[in-house]
């Protein structure tokens, strides 16, 4: 029987090397008291370490319990170990032989899979160019689309640009009429000064003479 209990040994322990470790840290930082703090420590691992020397030392495990081989320290013979996996190999082999008969899966069945992914195949690379010409025709359409809103916008510019010209003929035609009225005008208005100048001239005339 140990000593000390072993949970008191492993407190006392601890307790002796966080002493010794303040000590050590106050001796670092040079504080008051870290001298004593460390020669405490010490003397209380080197109690501690002196206390252990008296401990029953720990019991080997028996593995041999475990692991029968261990106890006459032969190991059992490999031949066996061989045989009873070739044994296992050829029940495992009979057990498959036995299920692909009860599926009824045969050489007849493999090949007729193996020509079926064969003819599966064939007709993967006949579809293949079809794909192709699915996706030439798409495109097609897609660019005929793009041609069709493009020719689209190009009408609707080109309507606008009539009406544009339609309203400009308008105006001009407006703007020649007002231009022709303006013209007529400034004549009539000319032969009214006209008059009016001799009007006045023929007044003045007949003033001179009454002088």
């Amino acid at each position: 029987m140990a000593l000390i209990n072993k949970k008191v040994m492993n407190f006392a322990y601890g307790m002796g090397a966080a002493v010794v470790i303040v000590g050590a840290l106050f001796k670092i930082q040079h504080w008051t008291g870290a001298s004593e703090l460390l020669v405490v420590g010490l003397l209380t691992e080197a109690f501690i370490f002196a206390l252990s020397a008296f401990d029953k030392p720990d019991e080997d495990l028996d593995w041999s319990l475990v692991y029968p081989e261990l106890a006459g320290g032969d190991a059992k013979p490999k031949s066996k170990k061989k045989e009873d996996t070739s044994d296992a190999d050829g029940l495992l082999s009979q057990k498959l032989d036995t299920m692909l008969k009860e599926a009824k899966i045969d050489g007849e069945l493999m090949a007729s899979l193996g020509n079926s992914i064969k003819n599966f195949e064939s007709a993967a690379k006949g579809i293949a160019p079809t794909v192709d010409s699915l996706a030439s025709t798409k495109k097609y359409s897609e660019e005929l689309t793009k041609a069709a809103a493009q020719m689209e916008s190009l009408n609707n510019l080109y309507k606008l640009q009539l009406e544009s010209a339609s309203v400009n003929a308008e105006a001009n035609k407006d703007i020649a009429e007002n231009a022709a009225m303006l013209k007529q005008q400034m004549q009539s208005m000319t032969a009214n000064i006209a008059s009016l100048n001799a009007v006045y001239g023929g007044m003045l005339s007949a003033m001179s003479n009454k002088g």
